[in-house]
């Protein structure tokens, strides 16, 4: 199956990217959704805004996700990133991916995030309580164990 992966400045719709992956063939459908959060580095957020380089950006995002259906078969993914400006709680990032077994569920949703997090070209600005909007590097918070 081709996989799901796109930009978009419309609201990621949870629903539909678990609908993308399940197969009768699943028993494992996981969905990772990144939310903007109200404080970062201790300075209190009012919003985020997401920008890309968008025709590099989104293929990249199929190209990971095309290697995570190598790279993990029987895996069915769908993976969603938002542009524009969102508000706190608003989901900036959706991945959705079914397999036979959670391990190999959970496996391809966290190397998929990590990929993204390296090799996508889309940056964020942070909107704080002062009024001031800073841009951030969105791998300083990278997470360890990540297969390459």
């Amino acid at each position: 199956m081709t996989p799901l992966a796109r930009l978009t400045r419309a609201v990621i719709d949870p629903t539909a990217l678990l609908r993308a992956v399940t197969r009768p063939a699943h028993g494992a459908v996981l969905l990772f959704l990144g939310v903007v959060r109200e404080v970062n580095e201790g300075r209190p957020v009012t919003g985020i805004e997401y920008s890309a380089y968008e025709t590099m950006a989104a293929r990249e995002l199929s190209a990971i996700a095309d290697e995570a259906l190598a790279r993990f078969d029987g895996l069915d993914v769908a993976i969603e990133h938002r542009l524009g400006d969102l508000a706190l709680e608003d989901a900036s990032v959706g991945i959705a991916v079914a397999h036979a077994h959670r391990a190999e569920a959970y496996e391809a949703s966290r190397w998929m995030i990590e990929q993204l997090k390296q090799r996508v070209p889309i940056w964020k600005r942070e909107h704080y309580v002062d009024g001031t909007r800073e841009w951030v590097d969105p791998t300083m918070h990278q997470t360890t164990g990540a297969t390459p």
